[in-house]
């Protein structure tokens, strides 16, 4: 254990967030999810996709120098509308000074999603609780 962590973070997974550098993806990943297809697969077994984006979050810089840094799969067969998963993920975003994630079609998810620097399957029952998250950059302390 750690102080300051939130203990949902593994050691696998720090070391998979700390390692990752600026404009790489992570996909955290609901548990009906291939995470097979990803380069790196980590497990959160009995976590929820709200507890673990919360958890990367809280130590993860999200890229603004990228229009859409962060997006779900859209529901097949409605591309406009917005699970109620993926409402608290966005939630969380916004509270963590991120924008709103974008959606791909489930087979551009795919895609995106393999070329992951690691894919995070989680124990999120709900359908669509997948996110694919974009690193980004950590500024310097100003100097006095």
């Amino acid at each position: 254990m750690l102080l300051g962590l939130d203990p949902v973070l593994s050691p696998d997974l720090l070391h998979a967030l700390a390692a990752m550098g600026h404009g790489d993806r992570i996909v955290l990943a609901d548990a009906n999810y291939p995470a097979t297809r990803g380069r790196r697969v980590l497990y959160l077994p009995g976590i929820d996709i709200r507890c673990a984006l919360q958890a990367v979050l809280s130590v993860l810089p999200i890229d603004t120098f990228i229009p859409e840094p962060c997006a779900f799969m859209q529901v097949v067969g409605e591309p406009d509308a917005l699970a109620p998963v993926q409402a608290e993920m966005n939630a969380l975003l916004i509270k963590h000074g991120a924008k709103p994630a974008a959606s791909l079609e489930r087979q551009a998810f795919y895609a995106a999603a393999e070329t992951a620097y690691a894919v995070v399957q989680t124990g999120e029952r709900r359908f669509y609780g997948n996110i694919l998250l974009t690193k980004g950059v950590v500024p310097p302390e100003k100097q006095p």
